[in-house]
């Protein structure tokens, strides 16, 4: 049995803990039934309206002395203006701070209490208005509407993947989540992410690595830890990075951490050797050194800390938290979803060991073929290959318009067709080389060898109202030519007989895109029917939602431009060229040192794009007599009797679109409206060898013909 002074001890403990405070709505309620603004309240106490603000909507709690201070008051008015439905005798609801999360999402959704670990029982999670940016923000009288939490993923990383921190020590994080982060330096920023904070994101395959978290930092947060706001150089300014002798890396370095070999710049990461399987890692963004791209996250820097948050979560949510720009994210999903090693047991000692990982790229850099690189490249500049090269690239073509009929003159229309992430329809089911490319002489073609074949396509006499498959540019080609395998079976399609000359060929194949394909597609059709665009809708319904799509939500319509920039920008990374103006050719560059610098699968994937393009304009022109005027990578316009596709399209007397050409629809390959313009427009634009298809997006109405 307790003696009276343990008792006493457990007593006096329970009574110098911290002082307990209502929540944040029933604050804000106390202070309105007593009639007194916040700004009266913040001079009582001898603080900042903003800081009360920020008490009422949960953004941050009062420090002593303010804090007894603020508790007595709010007693005093419990006590005066008890909450409707309430005993006048009952005092009013104390709620203590929480080492739970208890996340408030404004609108629809509010997260329930989630229990954090050990490591974060002394870490305080507020609530936040994490709202789309469209919305008006909530009364803190009205608190939002409440609904369960989505079980947490991993209960490792309680506060999801990252946090966005502003300068008075706020990070919010998703689903509107606001932790307290009392780092004042780099460092300790580092320290607390790793220790306290609960950031992080479970790994996309079981072989793989969990996602390291990431901290987003706004200009005051940058101020605060001792960086500058704005980075400033006469570089590029994705190349631009703190000098070495600057405090904060000073400070990196004696702390020991350690910077990865592209610095501090924009997008950071920091370091230290992993200790067995746990990794010490943490990446930072800083929002006002452009670290966030304005044409793949439009309007995403001058949001709200919380709302950079809601966008940033939801795409590494759907896609991956983010690791650099769309790009490098893009490429990192790559490797993400298909680690190149996973464990093996050791025959000889029973060990588990790493072993190469079935349908990778594995763990070490590949050189290309010669007709596969570039010419910079050192298997091209040591070995003097003159032979020529691969020209796998998106169409750029305009009809000769000499070639246009008097019909086609007399339409009033030009119509503007864009396929949906046409790069990434072209990745589904694409098997390509994972080995090393060997060379053939005089090889027989086999349209389901990756690889790169020299062979003969000039002979074949093109449509000259069409473009030519063979080449980026639609016209013939005028001799032997170095293509992807996907184009040479493409002629093989059309009826001609094809004979390769010389061939760079891969024996270890496999569909190595596939779930980047289906994760990528996933979070574009979601994040498309979050904004109202569905796979249900009629094609008249369709193409009105397409044309609001952009004001339901920015926050949402940023995740998707994100989302299409990651796709492009990711196989734009399969052959990123050498950057900087010291470059001398034949060096080998930074990039060349990944296993995932392979221009063939890039050739691969826009080969398959441009045959598919052309097998629709050919199928097109068998069902409606249409032809296009230009096409520019994954754009086409076409002339038209009306304003709309619908008025061009093929349909069958059922209504349902006809299969071959090109659908309306909201999933990868299918196609949207791009825009409408006069075809007396189109036309002058052609007269002046202009591509119609690069400038016809934009107008909501016809251009009138004096445009």
């Amino acid at each position: 049995m307790a003696t009276e002074e343990e008792l006493f001890a457990s007593v006096d403990a329970l009574l110098e803990e911290e002082p307990q405070l209502p929540s944040p709505a029933e604050r804000a309620r106390l202070r309105e039934a007593a009639g007194i603004t916040q700004a009266r309240l913040a001079a009582a106490l001898k603080t900042s309206t903003q800081s009360v603000k920020n008490w009422e909507n949960g953004r941050s709690e009062p420090k002593p002395p303010r804090l007894e201070a603020y508790q007595r008051l709010l007693k005093g008015w419990a006590a005066k203006y008890p909450a409707p439905g309430a005993s006048t005798a009952a005092p009013a609801p104390a709620v203590a701070p929480q080492p739970e999360v208890s996340a408030t999402v404004a609108g629809p959704a509010t997260a329930a209490p989630v229990e954090a670990p050990p490591a974060q029982a002394a870490q305080a999670a507020r609530t936040a208005p994490a709202r789309p940016a469209s919305r008006p923000a909530a009364s803190p009288s009205r608190p939002a509407a409440k609904r369960t939490a989505k079980p947490v993923d991993d209960p490792r990383f309680p506060h999801g993947p990252l946090a966005v921190l502003d300068g008075d020590g706020s990070a919010y994080g998703v689903d509107g989540i606001v932790l307290d982060c009392p780092a004042a330096t780099v460092p300790e920023l580092v320290e607390w992410t790793l220790r306290e904070s609960g950031l992080g994101a479970a790994k996309l395959n079981r072989h793989g690595k969990d996602s390291d978290p990431l901290i987003v930092l706004t200009a005051s947060a940058a101020v605060r830890l001792g960086l500058p706001e704005r980075l400033e150089g006469h570089e590029q300014r994705r190349s631009l990075r703190l000098p070495e002798d600057h405090p904060v890396v000073k400070q990196v370095a004696k702390a020991k951490w350690r910077l990865t070999q592209r610095g501090f710049g924009p997008w950071a990461r920091i370091y230290r050797t992993a200790q067995g399987t746990q990794r010490q890692c943490v990446q930072l963004a800083v929002l006002s050194w452009d670290a966030l791209d304005e044409r793949s996250w439009p309007g995403v820097a001058e949001m709200e800390p919380a709302d950079v948050a809601r966008v940033l979560g939801m795409y590494a949510q759907r896609v991956i938290t983010p690791r650099g720009s769309t790009a490098v994210s893009g490429l990192e999903l790559m490797t993400a979803l298909r680690p190149p090693t996973r464990a093996v047991q050791d025959r000889a000692t029973g060990n588990w060991v790493p072993g190469h990982n079935p349908g990778s790229l594995g763990t070490e850099p590949m050189d290309p073929a010669p007709p596969e690189a570039t010419p910079e490249h050192p298997v091209v500049v040591n070995s003097g290959w003159t032979g020529g090269f691969l020209d796998e690239e998106a169409y750029q073509w305009v009809r000769d318009v000499d070639l246009l009929t008097d019909e086609e003159c007399t339409l009033p229309y030009a119509v503007g067709l864009d396929l949906n992430t046409a790069f990434l329809a072209a990745a589904n089911r694409l098997v390509v080389g994972l080995s090393a490319p060997d060379h053939f002489h005089d090889p027989a073609f086999n349209p389901k060898i990756p690889g790169s074949w020299l062979v003969d396509l000039s002979p074949i006499e093109p449509d000259p109202r069409l473009p030519s498959p063979f080449t980026p540019s639609g016209e013939r080609p005028t001799g032997p030519a170095w293509y992807q395998t996907h184009t040479v079976a493409y002629a093989q399609e059309l009826g001609h007989d094809v004979h390769p000359i010389e061939a760079y060929l891969r024996r270890e194949t496999g569909a190595y895109l596939d779930p980047w394909h289906d994760r990528l597609r996933s979070a574009y059709v979601d994040t498309l029917a979050d904004l109202g665009v569905t796979k249900d809708l009629s094609d008249t319904e369709f193409l009105a939602a397409m044309e609001r799509h952009k004001d339901v939500d920015p926050a949402l319509t940023a995740v998707l431009a994100a989302v299409k920039a990651t796709v492009k920008g990711g196989v734009g990374k399969l052959r990123e060229r050498p950057q900087g103006r010291h470059y001398k050719e034949g060096e080998r560059w930074p990039a060349l040192q990944r296993p995932t610098w392979r221009p063939d699968i890039r050739a691969a994937v826009i080969s398959r794009a441009r045959v598919n393009m052309h097998r629709k304009l050919r199928n097109m022109a068998a069902m409606t007599g249409l032809y296009p005027l230009a096409v520019l990578s994954d754009c086409v316009v076409y002339p038209s009797p009306g304003d709309s596709p619908l008025d061009f399209l093929p349909y069958a007397a059922s209504g349902k679109p006809q299969p071959g050409g090109f659908r309306l629809g909201p999933t990868p390959g299918l196609a949207k409206l791009e825009g409408v313009r006069s075809m007396l427009w189109a036309v002058g634009l052609m007269e002046q060898g202009l591509n119609p298809a690069r400038h016809i997006k934009g107008g909501d109405a016809v251009l009138d013909e004096g445009e």
